[in-house]
Order: structure tokens, then sequence, then C-alpha cells
């Protein structure tokens, strides 16, 4: 029962920040040593490590060791773990990255994280690794998608909200493919290496969610004054901006969505405290949605 507490309360964020310090250090980690440390199980191990290797870290492997290529030691930077937190998704948890907090955050004492979605990355091992030499060198690659061939030019892997993304480029468009949705095809494709494009290279740097180059489009909302503060907060919309503060404390705000399932699964966790007020239709289609599930 203790270890689950401490499994609980373990942030992710602490321990994979301590986990790249050891490595950084000269450190030669043993999974099971780590998981004894942290008081988690070996297979939370196994994916911190695969997060690690993700994000193109020179992790070598000897017996049940793993470490940093001598070469790396002492290299790794404050911009290299800011670079680490952005990539896995955790950046956005602390208010600042820098190497004083970073000392201070590693003390379990102080900080803590609870209900921080991820995916669990362990069965994109093998995809990491192909698609990560694909990108590297430039290379088509092949695979089913939804059960459907694609060959496509790979350029990035990217997480976003938890969950995990291959950006590539099919007929000349960059499109987002779920690693999830994604098996490795033993069919034969025609492969061919290509020349990066820089202005996907831009592209894929300006954007803030996978709706690759779909033009976006503005939706206005209302949200009730119980809930205001917290869209004063932060942003919980898609591209987010208060529009307009009213009399009783409510909201009017815009968000700039590409497809509207950026938009209306998040309106309706906070039904009946928000509405779409324009485009009407996306209103209607919602409570039609509602209408047929209580159906």
């Amino acid at each position: 029962m203790e270890k689950a507490t401490n499994k609980k309360n373990e942030t992710l964020a602490n321990r994979l920040i301590d986990i790249l310090t050891r490595l950084n250090s000269g450190e030669k980690l043993a999974v099971k040593m780590l998981a004894e440390i942290y008081s988690v199980h070996s297979k939370t191990i196994r994916r911190d490590l695969i997060r690690l290797e993700s994000c193109q870290l020179p992790i070598h492997h000897e017996g049940r060791y793993f470490y940093l290529d001598p070469m790396y030691l002492g290299r790794l930077k404050l911009k290299d773990i800011q670079t680490f937190a952005r990539i896995s998704g955790i950046q956005h948890l602390y208010p600042n990255l820098d190497m004083s907090f970073i000392r201070e955050l590693l003390d379990n004492r102080v900080y803590d994280a609870k209900g921080y979605f991820v995916e669990d990355a362990s069965q994109f091992e093998t995809l990491f690794e192909v698609f990560g030499r694909a990108i590297r060198q430039h290379q088509q690659i092949g695979f089913l998608y939804k059960g459907e061939p694609r060959v496509v030019e790979p350029y990035k892997l990217v997480h976003h909200h938890g969950c995990w993304y291959l950006a590539a480029v099919r007929k000349n468009v960059l499109r987002a493919y779920r690693l999830s949705r994604i098996k490795l095809s033993t069919h034969p494709h025609e492969l061919f290496g290509f020349a990066p494009n820089q202005e996907i290279i831009k592209q894929l740097e300006d954007e803030e969610s996978i709706w690759f180059g779909q033009e976006k489009f503005e939706v206005i909302l209302t949200v009730h004054t119980d809930v205001a503060l917290h869209f004063k907060q932060r942003s919980l919309l898609p591209e987010q901006n208060i529009i307009k503060s009213l009399n009783d404390g409510g909201l009017i705000i815009s968000s700039r969505i590409a497809h509207h399932t950026q938009l209306l699964p998040l309106v309706r966790y906070w039904i009946p405290h928000i509405k779409i007020v324009s485009p009407e239709h996306l209103q209607d289609e919602m409570e039609n949605e509602l209408r047929d599930y209580l159906n």
C-alpha cells in the first residue's frame, strides 16, 4: 500500500529530470535500482527511458545498465533540460525552469503533481526507433494507418496533449499521424530519400497544435460567472482570447480552431457553464449529439 501511495505521489517531471541529471553526471543506471529509488514499477522506469531516448539522447546499454555517451558527459546544460521538458509536454507544469528552480523541484517534499495524463509510450519503442532513424536520414517511411498503406516523408515526432504523433508530408501536405493507429508494414514500398522543405520546418515550429496547415476559423463563446475565473487564469480553449468581461462577472471569449473536434469535447466538459454563440451550427451540433446520447 505504501509503495502504491508513493507511486501516485511521484512526479513525472521530478523523476525524469533526476534521471537526466544522474546520466549527465556519468552514472551507470539500472532499471531495478531506479525503480527502488523512486518506489515505482520497473515498467515505469522503462517508459521513462523510452521518453529519454525518443528525445535523441545518446544513451548506451551495457547488460542491465544504461548510461550517457561519454562524449556527452557534462555537456547537457540548462537549455537541454528545458528542451527536454518542452518535448515531454511537462514544461507548462511549472512557472520557471531555471537552474535554481530545477534544484528545488527535485525536493519532492515541496512539489508534487497529480492527474497528469500521458500516453503509455512503451508500446511505441519500435516506432520511435524506426521513425527517428528515418527522420535523421531524411528517408521516406511506409506503414499502415488505420489499416490503409501510407508512404510519407517524416519530419518530427510530436508530443501533443499527452499523445504522440508523427508529423510527415504525404502528397505535398503536412499531416499528423497518431502513433497508436500506426502499424509497421511488411508490404514492400518503394522508398526514396528527400530534401527537407524549410517551409514545412517553419510550419512545424509555428503551429501550436497538430492540425497542420488547415485554415482556422473563429468561435465565439459565453462563459458563466461561476467558472469565469478558470478561463481568466489560463487558456482552456485553443488560441483563447477574452473579448469582454460582462457586468455579471461572465465572459465573452473567442477560440480559433481548424476542426470542431478541437473544441466540442472541451465545451461538453464545461456544460452548462459555457455556450457557443457563433457559429450557431456548432452549438446545434453539440446539442443534437447530447439528445441522441440521452435518447
